[in-house]
């Protein structure tokens, strides 16, 4: 495998050159642009000026919070007992009667789950925060950050609590329907739940059509948000680190990854969660140890930081956000974007585990939300803003809200300054510029003696930059849409980009350090999410292994597509097809919560008259 790899690798030498000639980034976002707006168009249609999803997802999980009694509070601690394993007892399917089929549970169900499953409750929730723990929590937030400004993050926090109690119905729903196949393999998720637990309540034909359409979405999720937008991220990292300007670098380094990941995703679930068991914590903790590092050694700022935090949600300060509502949100989609709670997929990995009671590991999914949003992205979210004050010079790094263009000078730029007329004429190279001719300019490294007008230079938050057409030219690439971006020191910086200049402030060779980090979260989240959507395309095309093949040649196209398009295009589709999951995933979730009410009932009930002695 590795000598085949090697080789792989060696033949992509011809193809780097050929792209560079080429400029296959920009056909690949030319052609990839107008779907995704398409798609995004569709998904995020408005009521009363905010996109319904969003309000769906927000309201359905304050109202499982309430009807559960705030699961997100009262089961933690259980919830960390059961990944430690103080439960395993009476949880194991080695432990006790092997059938514990009660009215009300779908046939073969139950009695299947306790005999066969497939990874234990740890390497559950490894893979399923493999799938939520990745570039949302890095490129995310600073994209939040970048739109909405601090305040942001105090709505990405209110987001993660209240989608704990979600990712509590979705999971335990997750296991209570899966399918156990003869050779041991486990099938569940949405897909199941939708049909079997809609069929059960006498709505067969919804529940199939529900089901068809989730699975429809997730597959499309797991080529956007679980693959494109981390290889886009790992890309611009790369990119930033490397110094690469070829115009078909991001083609390149797609095919590379893609072939890393081509092998990987060969193993399947058991191959996956053994991988994500041991990456995912080291790579968790590695990140969160430099974030500490950079709080505690900024502690003054923490405070103020804070401060920032909650004042602007309530009034924020960020150039065109639109207000509360905006900044609401902007947080909302980052966090939700991040986590998925509500959205169904980390189901799928759920109800792989080893148990004979679904809110086991209903009880352990509540902690993915916690994990990702409460602590990961408020931690980077606290990095950002902190290198945002400027340290002991006190100086903004960067504009929160927007990147600000000004095309028209009250005066003249000569070798990049803007000099203002204070007579009726400037005397330049004995050429006279009446007052009224503003905006001449002086490319700073062209000649001298050569004038430019405002069609050729433009000044971007304070500086001045060359123009070619409708697109600018800042640090030797083009640009022309600036949204979600920032201008640090003079150049554009994007999502990871923006994370990574803000350790690179605190801690020496932090580039490397958060350019490995990058990539190893988009690898994770790519091989977790690479099963989810071959998951869903089996519930749609059958279990062969021609099948099997044409999903996962699908999902390495997305790989390059991802690393070659722009961060806006990759960014909405992946957004897009991520909360197109919410809506059919909604209505099994408020047809079946009474079902998860039992089914947790049931299972505190065993834990409370267990006789173990590790559970007194």
């Amino acid at each position: 495998m590795k000598k085949v790899f090697f080789i792989l690798l060696a033949s992509l030498m011809p193809f780097i050159s050929l792209a560079s000639e080429k400029g296959l980034d920009q056909k690949i976002d030319e052609a990839f642009k107008p779907i995704s707006d398409f798609i995004s168009g569709i998904i995020f249609f408005e009521v009363f000026g905010a996109p319904f999803v969003l309000v769906l997802l927000v309201f359905s999980a304050l109202f499982f919070t309430l009807y559960f009694g705030f699961p997100n509070f009262r089961y933690f601690g259980k919830a960390i007992n059961v990944v430690r394993g103080k439960y395993d007892h009476v949880d194991h399917p080695s432990s006790g009667n092997q059938d514990l089929a009660v009215d009300g549970d779908i046939k073969d169900t139950i009695k299947d789950e306790s005999k066969e499953g497939e990874v234990t409750h740890f390497q559950a929730l490894a893979t399923a925060v493999s799938g939520t723990v990745g570039n949302g929590n890095i490129a995310g937030v600073a994209l939040a950050i970048a739109l909405g400004g601090p305040g942001a993050t105090f709505w990405m926090i209110v987001c993660g609590l209240l989608g704990m109690s979600s990712k509590f119905v979705e999971c335990t729903l997750g296991v209570q329907y899966r399918d156990i196949d003869k050779d041991g393999t486990v099938y569940g998720g949405p897909m199941y739940y939708l049909s079997k637990g809609l069929k059960e309540k006498g709505f067969a034909t919804l529940g199939k059509i529900t089901a068809v359409l989730f699975a429809i979405f997730c597959i499309g999720g797991s080529f956007g948000g679980g693959n494109a937008a981390q290889s886009n991220q790992a890309t611009i990292v790369l990119k930033d680190l490397m110094g690469l300007s070829s115009t078909s670098a991001g083609a390149v380094i797609g095919v590379v990854l893609a072939l890393v990941i081509g092998v990987i995703i060969i193993g399947g679930i058991k191959r996956i969660a053994s991988v994500t068991e041991k990456v995912v914590p080291f790579m968790a903790v590695m990140y969160l140890i430099a974030c500490l590092y950079i709080i505690l050694t900024n502690f003054s700022f923490i405070d103020d930081a804070f401060s920032l935090i909650f004042s602007e949600a309530f009034n924020p300060k960020a150039i065109g956000v639109g207000g509360v509502i905006g900044v609401l949100l902007v947080g909302f989609k980052r966090a939700a974007f991040s986590n998925e709670a509500g959205a169904g997929s980390a189901s799928i990995a759920h109800s792989a585990v080893k148990t004979k009671y679904s809110a086991s590991e209903g009880l352990v999914a509540l902690l993915e939300p916690f994990i990702d949003t409460v602590v990961i992205c408020t931690m980077t979210a606290l990095v950002i803003i902190i290198f945002n004050f400027g340290g002991e010079s006190g100086k903004q790094q960067f504009q929160y809200g927007k990147v600000e263009v000004q095309e028209e000078f009250q005066g003249v730029a000569i070798n990049g300054e803007i000099l203002k007329v204070e007579n009726d004429t400037i005397n330049f190279n004995e050429l006279l510029i009446p007052k009224e001719k503003k905006g001449y300019l002086i490319p700073i490294s062209e000649s001298k003696d050569t004038l430019y007008t405002a069609s050729n230079y433009a000044t971007i938050n304070g500086m001045h930059f060359k123009k070619e057409g409708n697109e600018y030219i800042i640090g030797g690439e083009k640009h022309k849409n600036f949204k979600g971006k920032v201008m640090i020191d003079g150049k554009l910086y994007e999502g990871a980009g923006i994370t990574t200049q803000a350790f690179a402030e605190y801690i020496p060779f932090s580039k490397w350090f958060l350019t490995i980090a990058v990539v190893l979260f988009a690898v994770s989240t790519m091989i977790s999410w690479s099963y989810y959507g071959l998951q869903s395309w089996k519930y749609l095309f059958g279990r062969g292994k021609g099948a099997d093949m044409a999903y996962k040649l699908l999902f390495l196209l997305f790989v390059v597509i991802g690393a070659s398009a722009s961060m806006s295009s990759i960014w909405d589709f992946s957004d897009a097809m991520i909360f197109a999951m919410v809506f059919p995933n909604m209505i099994g979730l408020f047809f079946l919560f009474p079902v998860v009410k039992k089914q947790l009932s049931r299972y505190l009930e065993v834990i409370r008259s267990s006789k173990e002695p590790n559970d007194k």
